[in-house]
């Protein structure tokens, strides 16, 4: 039993070491509370103060985050130094900048997506409810958060899309502006009038609601097409991509029944067939 004493001193020190560490720990917790309830002061004051302004909402989160962020760190570095005294802020800070490369490779996606939806909250032009396109996928801005930015899909799907594949890659903000131009491609019959096929189509494009009157109508001769000379036709309408369907519903409608009006052949397909031989047709009841 000659073991006891030892461990009965060590058992002694670790009780004392505790007793005196309470108090510290008391003051680091009661500074923690004060860090919350000062982050929660600070955050709420911030967001009643930009609530009148311009600023956009998803800003105004990024605002609030970044300012609960910086409360909570200082609190908490704080609160470190208190418990464990002998810990100075140049050791705290060494320490830091070792550890932070160590966690910035474990979390380097996530750090990444973290500062790229900063960068995507201050860039101006993608506001919510934009419809957008990124790398094939399209959908309306419902939400940009830090990390990742959900879109709306027409079929109604939701998609979370990674800031950072947003940021690297080309976006499209196809309602950046309330009009946007459409075109489609008209063909006619090679025996038909240039000139008088595109009148009839300028004509019936200016009757059209969904059609603003107030951009360019565009009729331009295309190309010389396998069974057809083709136009291309252009204007202007409204963004959305509901607006994009409505306005080439009437305007295919429209053209199409101005050129049935007026007798304009919309051919089919031409195939030319030769031989080297010449074909003879067999009657079957023969």
């Amino acid at each position: 039993m000659e073991f006891l004493p030892p461990l009965y001193a060590k058992v002694e020190s670790l009780w004392v070491g505790f007793v005196k560490f309470l108090p510290l720990l008391g003051i680091a917790l009661i500074l923690l509370l004060f860090t919350w309830l000062l982050a929660k002061i600070l955050s709420k004051l911030l967001r009643k103060s930009l609530s009148g302004s311009n600023i956009r909402k998803s800003l105004q989160e990024l605002f609030g985050t970044l300012t609960k962020t910086a409360v909570w760190t200082i609190g908490i570095l704080t609160a470190i130094t208190v418990m464990f005294p002998s810990l100075t802020p140049g050791k705290l800070v060494t320490a830091l900048g070792i550890g932070s490369v160590a966690v910035g490779l474990a979390f380097k996606d996530i750090f990444e997506n973290f500062f790229a939806g900063i960068l995507i909250l201050l860039r101006r032009p993608m506001r919510i409810g934009d419809f957008i396109e990124c790398e094939g996928v399209t959908g309306k801005v419902e939400r940009i958060s830090i990390r990742e930015t959900y879109l709306r899909k027409t079929d109604d799907q939701l998609i979370l899309l990674p800031n950072s594949f947003l940021f690297k890659n080309p976006v499209s903000i196809c309602t950046d502006k309330d009009l946007r131009r459409f075109e489609i491609i008209v063909g006619v019959a090679y025996g038909e009038n240039i000139d008088e096929v595109r009148a009839i189509i300028e004509k019936c494009m200016k009757d059209i609601d969904v059609v603003t009157q107030d951009k360019p109508i565009e009729v331009y001769a295309r190309e010389f097409n396998s069974s057809s000379v083709d136009f291309t036709v252009r204007w202007w309408s409204d963004s959305t991509p509901l607006g994009m369907h409505q306005s080439r519903d009437k305007v295919v409608s429209a053209i199409k029944a101005a050129l049935d009006n007026e007798n304009i052949e919309i051919p089919f397909p031409y195939r030319t067939l030769t031989f080297n031989e010449l074909l003879t047709i067999k009657n079957k009841s023969e």
